[in-house]
């Protein structure tokens, strides 16, 4: 008898086992995704000319410092009523790298020097380690444009969401 329950445990156990890992495994995955967030003044202000960059793929310093110089932004005049951009670099700095709870903004926050303002997420090392195995050329093709043309290779950027099976480089 004593063995015929040694086996039924050694089931059970392989069992939860499989369970568990077919299932994501042990992580708690809502600690490793991006939150979803929204605010519509956001969504039609910045999507309007490039996609639309999650807040917690920068720190709130680097999202004010861009916000402050909107009339030079990337080489284009981004302005807006200061109304309007108070109201997205609010919404920017609450939901910026540094104040979110999940493994891929704290990563990108620790990443960057406590001294430093990147203004692009492709100057993080977070971002460069990520994407150290993708030649320079990659970036350039027609398809993609640049590194910062996340969508290109990540379908659900705008979301948060830069899983690695959901990666597909266009040619």
């Amino acid at each position: 008898m004593k063995k015929w329950l040694q086996f039924l445990v050694l089931i059970t156990s392989i069992s939860a086992t499989s369970a568990l890992l077919a299932s994501g495994g042990f992580s708690d995955n809502s600690k490793q995704a991006m939150p979803v967030v929204a605010n519509a003044k956001w969504k039609t202000e910045c999507s309007g000319c490039h996609m639309l960059y999650h807040p917690g793929l920068l720190p709130e310093r680097s999202w004010n410092k861009m916000m402050a110089g909107l009339d030079k932004h990337f080489g284009e005049n981004a302005s807006l009523d200061d109304a309007s951009r108070d109201e997205i670099a609010r919404f920017l700095a609450l939901n910026s790298a540094d104040k979110q709870d999940n493994r891929r903004s704290n990563r990108i926050n620790q990443s960057i020097a406590a001294g430093a303002t990147p203004l692009r997420i492709s100057q993080t090392r977070y971002f460069t380690s990520k994407h150290d195995e993708i030649a320079a050329s990659t970036f350039k093709r027609k398809s993609i444009g640049s590194a910062a043309n996340c969508v290109a290779c990540h379908q659900a950027a705008e979301k948060g969401d830069f899983s690695e099976s959901q990666i597909r480089i266009p040619r």
